[in-house]
């Protein structure tokens, strides 16, 4: 591990400008830049689901945060009500190197069983390592003596060790948010060590499923020789440990939600909206609904594929039928974000151009981000919504869709292949690389018994109004603080 100053770090703390006693380090700061058309530059909370999920422990302890801004090459440091900020600054080439490089050209593929074919370059990698440095003195500077601080994803797995290296005073936990490979996927990674030991910096080690937790143990073992067992008094029965030198790092699942209430909430305030969307659609009988960030792992493309099959098999009339894909632009520079846009509009098109007519095509394709109550009306308008992965760490949309439906109206086609899948077993459940599942459980959601698909829905809301994501965070701070002690 890259050696950082320890010195510089506790002569911060010293001084007393580390204040917070509890820091979050993520790739993204929780803030949005505004430019009005005046050039004044205003900062805004983001409305993502981490900061949602950690309002609660903020509110009670002295808090920051540590990330970029989302602006290449800037020195903002943003403010907002009740986080102290510190960001991160990017230049344009570490973007290109670190992030759409290493993070998304090498660790997303990699992670998502190699969806797309990872690129190993050596040089994405010495940026990956400098600028997880730096998140790590930025923590290291943020956080008060003995403070709690929770690192996030992919982005920055070397942080956790690089940050007990400056400060052995914390309690430091991650939380991965996408899949963890197994060892077959992750031995071909050239540096599969420094980032095991990167994580095991940590105190507690956290996924969303037993799965992934089993993976990280296993590669421990294999990779590092350490020892591992099961932890006989863990806080739930998924808890493994790793023995590091005289530290044991807890690993262990903790599947994320939506802050379910209040989507549930706001929902309710959407009804008339939603009402006017079905009526924009030409009120066809059957709404079906995708909303995903545009990525090759959403299984976009194998919707559309299913659609289309159901139209030319005559299962479903395209006349009585609408999609609506709302696609988010994401990664815009990369390849392999590039080639499934174009797979996907070119599969639209063709659809469009072979079942539609000029006033009424059955998908309606829109590539751009979708205001916040725009999406709850789409959520209450579609009478099915399509969440087809192909590999998924979560996959918060299926939830906050079944949160969204306090009326139990709807039916949600869930892959097999999300984390969500394995709590919501009362979704129509489909294997994505299989083509004839697809169209027949996108058939059997649309065509169900009434009352069977509002059983299955009203059992999904409960579920998913009960485990909301401030359980999530309460579980993962608890079972840190047990394990540090």
């Amino acid at each position: 591990m890259a050696s950082v100053d320890v010195a510089s770090a506790g002569s911060a703390v010293a001084a007393g400008s580390a204040v917070a006693d509890f820091v979050v380090v993520a790739n993204r700061l929780p803030v949005d830049k505004k430019v009005d058309a005046d050039g004044n530059i205003t900062w805004q909370r983001a409305p993502g689901g981490l900061v949602t999920a950690l309002t609660p422990t903020f509110a009670s302890r002295t808090g920051a945060w540590v990330g970029w801004s989302g602006v290449a090459d800037a020195d903002d440091q943003p403010q907002i009500d009740g986080i102290q900020i510190h960001a991160v600054p990017l230049s344009s080439s570490e973007i290109t190197d670190y992030y759409e490089g290493f993070a998304n050209s090498t660790l997303w593929p990699l992670y998502h069983d190699l969806l797309a074919e990872p690129v190993f370059r050596h040089d994405w990698w010495e940026t990956y390592v400098a600028v997880n440095r730096r998140f790590a003195e930025a923590a290291s500077t943020a956080a008060s003596r003995n403070a709690t601080v929770w690192v996030h994803d992919y982005q920055l797995q070397l942080v956790p060790a690089m940050l007990r290296e400056l400060r052995p005073d914390l309690r430091i936990g991650f939380f991965n948010h996408i899949p963890f490979p197994p060892f077959e996927l992750f031995s071909r990674l050239p540096w599969r060590e420094e980032l095991l030991r990167g994580l095991l910096g940590a105190d507690l080690v956290g996924f969303h499923l037993p799965g992934g937790a089993e993976n990280f143990l296993t590669m421990t073992r294999r990779v590092l020789r350490a020892e591992t067992s099961r932890d006989p008094v863990g806080v739930r029965e998924e808890f493994g440990t790793v023995q590091v030198g005289d530290r044991t790092v807890r690993v262990g699942s903790f599947p994320i939600s939506v802050d379910s209430a209040n989507v549930a909430e706001q929902a309710s305030r959407m009804t008339d909206r939603a009402a006017e969307i079905r009526t924009e659609l030409g009120d066809p009988k059957t709404i079906l609904l995708g909303a995903d960030r545009l990525d090759y792992t959403k299984g976009i493309d194998v919707r559309l594929r299913g659609l289309e099959g159901l139209f030319a098999a005559g299962r479903l009339d395209p006349a009585d039928t609408v999609l609506v894909q709302l696609a988010s632009p994401s990664r815009e520079r990369v390849d392999s974000y590039i080639e499934i846009r174009n797979r996907i509009e070119r599969t639209a098109s063709h659809i469009n151009g072979k079942y539609g007519t000029v006033t009424a095509p059955p998908v309606r394709y829109l590539l751009q981000p979708v205001p916040r109550d725009e999406l709850l009306a789409y959520f209450l308008a579609a009478d099915v919504m399509l969440v087809t992965p192909l590999r998924d760490g979560m996959n918060l949309v299926a939830k906050e869709y079944a949160a969204s439906r306090s009326d139990h109206g709807g039916a949600l086609v869930l892959s097999e292949f999300t984390g969500a899948a394995a709590e919501m077993a009362d979704a129509y459940q489909l294997n994505p690389w299989d083509e004839q599942n697809v169209m027949d459980v996108m058939e059997q959601a649309i065509t169900d018994d009434a009352d069977r698909r509002r059983a299955r829905m009203a059992a999904l809301h409960r579920e998913v109004l009960t485990d909301d994501v401030d359980l999530w965070s309460r579980s993962f701070l608890d079972a840190l603080d047990a394990s540090a002690r």
